[in-house]
C-alpha cells in the first residue's frame, strides 16, 4: 500500500447524486451529521424530484445532496461543488455544470452501461471519449464491490443493491477524514430489529472506508478543521425541525398547549412528523382529511385556549384562505407556516420558490391584514416561529410565518439556546364578568381579550359575519364596518411599535443596498461581504418582518444610491417596496426551483457599480 499524502483545506462542497432510490438523502444527511459533530460550519442543499420513484437511470429522476462545509464561516451550500459523487450517467450529465473546472469526480462504473447511457442521452461513454479530461476522474465500480462485501449474507439483489450507497459514504469520510462512528451507531439504533440489513449496511460503509485506506488510485485524503464558532452547544438542524422546536418552546414559554392541525404537503410534512414525537411536552398533532380542516381544527384549538398552528405550502395557503380570514375577523392567534416552493397550482412539489409573498400579503377576500415574519436560514427558523407566536399571543391576530423548501429541508449547526434566556410570553385570559365584552380592546395592541370557553359569565359568540365594535354582535352597519376594518389593519400596523428597528450589515449609507428576505440571506450575505473585502461601497439589509416593515426601513433605502432586491420569484417585494417607499428598486430574479448562488448576485451589484444594470 502506498503511503497517503494528507493536504489541508479550509472549505469543500460535495455534492451526492444518483437515481431517487439510490439513497443520496440519506448519505448526504448521515456525511452532514457527522461533519457537524466535528465542529464544521456547513450549509446543505437537498435536491431530488417530485416523484417517489422515477424511473432508474433517468435525468428527471436524479435525486442530489450537496454539502458546503469548512473551517470558516459558511453562509451558502456552494456555488459549485469541488467533488461530484455520481451513481450513474444520469448523475453525471445533470450535475456536471455545478462542478469545477479541474474538480474530481467519483463515478460508479457499473452506472455507466448501455441502457444507462441511453437513457441519459449521452451517445458516447464520457469515461471513455476524453469529455472530462479537465477533471480528475476515480473509477469504482461501486456495485460490485459492494457485492463482493455482501457474498456470504445470501441477501437478495435488490438489498445488495441499496446497500451500495453506504460504499459511497465510507469512501467520503475515508477521503475528508471522517470518523464512521456516528453512522455506525445510527445503522445499530435503525435496523435493530432488522439485523440481516443492519449488518449489510455495517458492512459496506466498513468496505468504502476500507477500499480508500488500500486502493492506489486515491493518493491524497483531506483535513477540514473545525470552525471558530461561538461557545456553546451545537446539533445539526433543519429548518423544518427548527419550526417545530421554535412552536414547542413558544407554547411552553406562553404557558399552553401546543395544537398543529395540518395536512400533509411537500415541502412542510417533517414539522407534522417531528412534532408528533414529542406528545411528553403537551403536543397534540392532528394529521386532517384536507386544509380546510387543518387551519379551521387549528383555529379551533386557539378559541378553546391553545397555541393553534398550521403548516402547509402554497397550494395549502389558497385553500386555507377563507379560514385565514375567518382568524383574521374572530381575531383570534393563530400561526400559519408556509414552506413555499415552486408554482403555481402543483407546480415544482421539491424545489424551493419565494413566489407567495404577495399571497401572504393580500391573498384574502376583503380587507384582511396579515403580520408576516419571514425565517432567513435554516436555525433561523427557530426564532422566526417563536417571534410570529409571540406576535399572534400579544396581538390576538392570525400571523404567518414564511421559509422555503431550501430553509426547510436544508441544514447547518444551531447554537441551542438557554429555555430560561428566551422570552416570556405569557399570556392571561380574561376571567373577570364585570365589565367583559368580547371586542374591548386593549388601548396599547388593539387586542381583543382571550377568554375560554365555558367561562363562567363571559360566554361570547364568534364568527365570520361582521362584529360591531365593543359588543361583537353581528352587525351590517356601514359606519361600523368601516371602524372595524380601519381597527383591525391598525393593530396589525401597531405590531412595528412592538419590534426592533432594522439594522444594516455593512455601511449605513453608499452606493449600493441589498435588500432581502426569506432563504436569500446566505447568498447575498456571501455576494455583500466579497465586495465589501475589494473596498466597494456595498451594504446589506434583510428584513425579518415584511408586514408590518420596521420604521426605519424607509430612511434605510433613502441613505442608498441604488437598491437591489433579489428574489426567488418575479418581483414580489421589490414592488412592494416601489409602492410603499417610492424607491427606483432594481429586481433580480430567478424561478428555476434553486436557490441563488453568491456569484448571481455578485455579478449583478458588479453591473450597478459600472453603471451598466
Amino acid at each position: 500500500m502506498s503511503e497517503k499524502t494528507v493536504q489541508s483545506l479550509s472549505e469543500v462542497t460535495i455534492r451526492f447524486a444518483g437515481d431517487s432510490g439510490d439513497g443520496m438523502q440519506l448519505t448526504g444527511t448521515q456525511f452532514t451529521n457527522t461533519t457537524a459533530i466535528l465542529g464544521n460550519d456547513l450549509s446543505t442543499l437537498p435536491d431530488y424530484p417530485a416523484e417517489i420513484r422515477a424511473p432508474a437511470g433517468t435525468l428527471f429522476g436524479v435525486s442530489g445532496f450537496q454539502i458546503h462545509f469548512g473551517s470558516m464561516e459558511i453562509h451558502t451550500p456552494g456555488d459549485q461543488c469541488d467533488v461530484l459523487v455520481a451513481m450513474n450517467a444520469a448523475a453525471l450529465k445533470v450535475n456536471l455544470v455545478s462542478l469545477i473546472d479541474g474538480g474530481t469526480i467519483i463515478v460508479n462504473t457499473d452506472g455507466f452501461n448501455d441502457k444507462n447511457l441511453k437513457l441519459s442521452g449521452y451517445k458516447e461513454n464520457p469515461l471513455r471519449n476524453g469529455s472530462l479530461d479537465r477533471y480528475r476522474v476515480f473509477e469504482v465500480d461501486i456495485t460490485k464491490l459492494t457485492a463482493l462485501a455482501l457474498q456470504d449474507l445470501n441477501l437478495s439483489s435488490k438489498m445488495v443493491d441499496r446497500s451500495k450507497n453506504f460504499f459511497a459514504l465510507g469512501m467520503m469520510y475515508w477521503m475528508y477524514n471522517r470518523p464512521m462512528e456516528p453512522t455506525i451507531e445510527w445503522i445499530n439504533g435503525k435496523f435493530v430489529n432488522k439485523p440481516e440489513i443492519k449488518e449489510a449496511n455495517l458492512r459496506v460503509l466498513k468496505a468504502g472506508w476500507n477500499y480508500g485506506e488500500t486502493t492506489e488510485i486515491f493518493a491524497v485524503r483531506y483535513e477540514v478543521g473545525p470552525a471558530k464558532l461561538a461557545p456553546g452547544r451545537y446539533r445539526n438542524i433543519t429548518g423544518n425541525q427548527a419550526v417545530a422546536w421554535g412552536m414547542m418552546a413558544a407554547a411552553k414559554k406562553a404557558n399552553l398547549e401546543l395544537f398543529l392541525g395540518s395536512y400533509p404537503i411537500t415541502p412542510a410534512s417533517d414539522i407534522l412528523h417531528e412534532l408528533s414525537i414529542y406528545k411528553q411536552f403537551g403536543v397534540k398533532t392532528f394529521q386532517a382529511e384536507d386544509e380546510i380542516a387543518g387551519i379551521c381544527s387549528a383555529l379551533g384549538a386557539s378559541f378553546g385556549g391553545a397555541l393553534g398552528v398550521t403548516t402547509t405550502s402554497g397550494p395549502g395557503v389558497a385553500l386555507k384562505s377563507e379560514a385565514i380570514g375567518l382568524a383574521v375577523m374572530v381575531e383570534l392567534p393563530l400561526v400559519i407556516v408556509n414552506v413555499q416552493r415552486g408554482g403555481p397550482s402543483t407546480g415544482l412539489p421539491t424545489k424551493t420558490e419565494q413566489s407567495d409573498l404577495l399571497q401572504a400579503l393580500y391573498g384574502r377576500n376583503g380587507e384582511a391584514p396579515v403580520p408576516i415574519v419571514a425565517a432567513s436560514t435554516p436555525a433561523d427558523c427557530f426564532d422566526a416561529v417563536f417571534e410570529a407566536s409571540r406576535l399572534a399571543l400579544k396581538f390576538m391576530t392570525p400571523v404567518f410565518c414564511l421559509t422555503d423548501g431550501y430553509l426547510g429541508n436544508g441544514s447547518e449547526p444551531w447554537l441551542i439556546p438557554d429555555y430560561n434566556s428566551l422570552p416570556d410570553i405569557a399570556c392571561s385570559f380574561r376571567k373577570d364578568a364585570e365589565g367583559f365584552f368580547p371586542y374591548l380592546r386593549d388601548e396599547q395592541t388593539l387586542a381583543r381579550p382571550w377568554v375560554i370557553p365555558g367561562t363562567p359569565g363571559l360566554e361570547h359568540r364568534i364568527g365570520g359575519l361582521e362584529k360591531q365594535h365593543i359588543t361583537g354582535n353581528v352587525s351590517y352597519d356601514p359606519a361600523n364596518h368601516e371602524l372595524m376594518t380601519k381597527l383591525r389593519a391598525e393593530k396589525v400596523e401597531r405590531i412595528a411599535d412592538d419590534i426592533p428597528p432594522a439594522t444594516v450589515e455593512g455601511d449605513d449609507h453608499g452606493e449600493v443596498l441589498v435588500v432581502g428576505w426569506g432563504g436569500t440571506y446566505g447568498a447575498i450575505k456571501t455576494a455583500v461581504m466579497r465586495h465589501r473585502q475589494k473596498g466597494h461601497s456595498v451594504s446589506h439589509l434583510h428584513l425579518r418582518y415584511v408586514n408590518p416593515m420596521q420604521k426605519n426601513v424607509g430612511e434605510i433605502l433613502y441613505r442608498f444610491k441604488h437598491i437591489l432586491v433579489p428574489e426567488l420569484n418575479l418581483g414580489q417585494l421589490v414592488k412592494v417596496l416601489r409602492a410603499k417607499y417610492l424607491v427606483p428598486a432594481t429586481g433580480l430574479n430567478k424561478i428555476q426551483g434553486l436557490p441563488f448562488k453568491a456569484i448571481e448576485i455578485e455579478k449583478k451589484i458588479d453591473e450597478i457599480l459600472k453603471g451598466n444594470a
